[in-house]
């Protein structure tokens, strides 16, 4: 069921985080990549990497094709559902097929399966379920493991192999971290009381629990960046959205309609009365399944508190990055939602075996009804995860307030050189920014984002008052100021470019652009020593910026040191093979240093990628007049 749902995502792109956690990610090129990810925690974006020594071989195995990271995560989910239903077997709940089945084709469970940078859950979710399952062999609850038991040295070993599997989870990701607290529950729920022994035996996994979720909260913070106004959120307001969040994830499990990549925020705020009725009500169900428990028994309290419970590190009392983009998430639920589907189908059950045994057909075709439509919805669910425009046009059409994917739709676009339309997307972006009073970081860099846009489009003089506006909110931005800068000099406004310039290095003397703009601007102000001077500087501290070599070499070709030319054109080539203006600059150089072997090889690469160059054409033709023969 899982595999025929989810085949469309064979075909499906790598999207949004992907990039980072794969494409451009460094660690999965190397061996000494391997042992940074488990060694060095800020070498990979998040401290799960266990996640990440999976990239690691399907990049020696298949390289950047998705196909094989998709299928990866078919498989473990898959095998997290399994796990699940013998799980649920072994604890012998009612239902436990059917509880596995929901889990298999549940639409809210497409985002932790066709999203490839989920692979945290699918992975830790199988993990901890089969150190749950090992435990329950170490410390069988009540009866109903139907075995003789085991050997007090096979005991032992099961129980190593559980806090093995455990810490593995936990290196996929720390949400696992309430696992013993889960078991616990399962004990007082089979049993009624907790001994002494078992909390002891599970300290060990409550330790390393803490102590990996303690370098997750430092990693999102001071890492990820979860910090700042977007986090500083006090104490009410985070218990406010928590309870709202607790009532939404069930409504997605009766209701999966819409389902948004990113849901509109909520706007919380204390002062409005019925923003506590969600957490009221969220307190109060547990106190009415306690009072209830003799009538209903012990069942429908452990499912919801090992729901709660399993949920509570996504509830918003701890900063997740996120967050920054919406308040609560499809992939957020994937492993509590296991609980409450256990709990539906118990109940369906119980409600199934006061039928007569010859009126139940009608049932059974319902319950196969309920998982064909549920297996339909998220097999059209998954085609919005097929690349990153079908997947923000998706989040567009259900979800237009919010100003991220239009800021993501526009990187987008300007990669395939539209630039015009991504400054439009850019524009609707900080509109919806300041329409809900969004400032800080990340209209800032938004404003900033769309002055380079509009400088692509040649459109110098919106561009400066666009890094104009990014200023007015943060004064000394190295890179803002820079922008600003070659917004004027591309407006000949060269001494106005230099203050900026200048600003810009004086804010940060180890910021190599700003050198570079203010030897631009020296440069066509005739100031050529100090020209060369910073182009000098720039390059001793970022010597791999080809735009940097390049100007330097027509800035040595102007000044007639033709040989350091060719030596600043080779550079840029080596760092950008295809640079077309390069090629034709060196051709020409070559021209004149009388070198024509090398100078038509270059020239006729130049040629190559833009035939209508007329310098270059010219250049061949006189190096041909020059040459006697064919």
């Amino acid at each position: 069921m899982a595999f025929v749902v989810y085949l469309p995502t064979l075909r499906a792109e790598l999207i949004w985080d992907d990039g980072e956690n794969i494409t451009t990610n460094e660690t999965l090129r190397s061996a000494a990549g391997l042992w940074d990810m488990w060694l060095v925690p800020e070498s990979i974006q998040q401290y799960y990497p266990l996640m990440y020594t999976t990239y690691w071989v399907e990049y020696h195995l298949w390289e950047l094709r998705p196909f094989g990271y998709h299928l990866d995560n078919i498989l473990l989910h898959a095998t997290a559902v399994l796990l699940l239903w013998r799980l649920l077997v072994r604890l012998q709940v009612p239902g436990a097929w059917l509880a596995a089945a929901l889990f298999a084709v549940h639409p809210v469970c497409v985002e932790s399966v066709a999203w490839v940078t989920e692979r945290k859950n699918v992975l830790s979710l199988s993990l901890a379920l089969a150190s749950m399952l090992c435990y329950l062999r170490y410390s069988p609850v009540a009866v109903e493991i139907d075995r003789a038991p085991d050997s007090k040295k096979r005991r032992a070993l099961w129980y190593a192999l559980a806090f093995l599997l455990f810490a593995l989870a936990l290196f996929a990701k720390t949400m696992v971290v309430s696992l013993p607290a889960v078991l616990l529950v399962i004990y007082w729920w089979k049993r009624g009381r907790l001994e002494g022994r078992e909390i002891v035996a599970l300290l060990p996994f409550f330790a390393i629990g803490l102590a990996l979720s303690l370098i997750t909260i430092w990693m999102e913070t001071h890492h990820v960046g979860a910090q700042g106004d977007d986090w500083s959120q006090p104490f009410l307001n985070r218990f406010l959205l928590a309870g709202r969040a607790l009532w939404f994830y069930p409504s997605k499990l009766l209701w999966p309609h819409p389902l948004v990549f990113l849901y509109p925020r909520w706007k919380i705020d204390p002062q409005v009365w019925w923003q506590y009725l969600f957490p009221a009500a969220a307190l109060a169900l547990p106190i009415v399944l306690w009072l209830a428990r003799g009538r209903i028994g012990r069942g429908p309290l452990a499912a919801v508190l090992i729901f709660a419970g399993v949920l509570f590190p996504s509830l918003g009392f701890f900063n997740i990055y996120y967050m920054r983009y919406a308040q609560v998430a499809d992939h957020f639920q994937y492993h509590s939602c296991t609980a409450l589907f256990a709990l539906a189908a118990a109940g369906a059950v119980g409600a199934i075996i006061k039928i007569p045994a010859g009126n139940r057909s009608m049932v059974y075709l319902a319950g196969a009804a309920l998982l064909f439509i549920l297996g339909v919805l998220s097999y059209r669910q998954t085609f919005i995860y097929q690349d990153i425009p079908t997947l923000l046009g998706d989040i567009i059409a259900k979800n237009p307030g919010n100003w991220m994917p239009y800021a993501n739709l526009a990187d987008h676009v300007d990669s395939q050189g539209k630039f015009d339309e991504a400054a439009d997307l850019l524009a609707t972006s900080i509109r919806l920014c300041e329409e809900d009073k969004i400032s800080g970081i990340r209209l800032f860099e938004i404003r900033r984002k769309r002055g380079f846009v509009l400088m692509e489009a040649g459109r110098f003089d919106e561009a400066d008052r666009q890094f104009g506006a990014a200023l007015e909110m943060r004064p000394y931005d190295g890179r803002a100021l820079f922008g600003q800068g070659m917004a004027l000099a591309s407006q000949n406004r060269f001494a106005e470019a230099q203050t900026k310039f200048e600003k810009a290095v004086g804010v940060d003397h180890n910021y190599a652009e700003g050198y570079y703009g203010l030897a631009l601007v020296q440069a066509r102000m005739g100031a050529r020593e100090q020209a060369l001077e910073n182009f000098q500087k720039s390059l001793r501290l970022d010597g791999n910026r080809p735009e940097v070599h390049f100007e330097l070499a027509n800035f040595l070709g102007t000044s007639g040191n033709l040989p350091a030319a060719v030596q600043e054109y080779e550079a840029t080539l080596r760092l950008q093979p295809n640079h077309a203006d390069a090629l034709r600059n060196i051709g020409i150089v070559l021209v004149e240093l009388n070198q024509p072997a090398e100078a038509t090889t270059y020239l006729r690469r130049a040629l190559a990628f833009h035939p209508e160059d007329a310098l270059a054409q010219a250049a061949l033709d006189k190096l041909r007049a020059k040459t006697p023969g064919p």
